[in-house]
């Protein structure tokens, strides 16, 4: 399978980043593309199948694995946390 790179982040990678979604539950590759981690849900789903998706510090293969709040998701060093608006 090829490898898609990742879009340039303006964080530092090592440092988690709270992304406020509308509500929970939120899928997993929904969440890996409004979290700026794919440009594309397509893009998102194919990190996932690829197994380059962390939740909770465990591979994620299920793309529509439901989130809830203070899951991390983490692609490439890149870590993010569900909140709540």
């Amino acid at each position: 399978m090829k490898r898609i790179p990742l879009p340039v982040q303006a964080t530092n990678s090592s440092t988690p980043r709270n992304v406020v979604v509308r509500e929970v539950p939120i899928e997993l590759c929904q969440f890996v593309k409004f979290g700026g981690l794919a440009e594309t849900g397509g893009e998102a789903k194919t990190l996932i199948a690829q197994g380059r998706v962390l939740l909770n510090g465990t591979i994620e293969t299920q793309k529509r694995k439901k989130l809830a709040v203070g899951d991390k998701v983490k692609v490439d060093g890149h870590t993010l946390i569900v909140q709540l608006e």
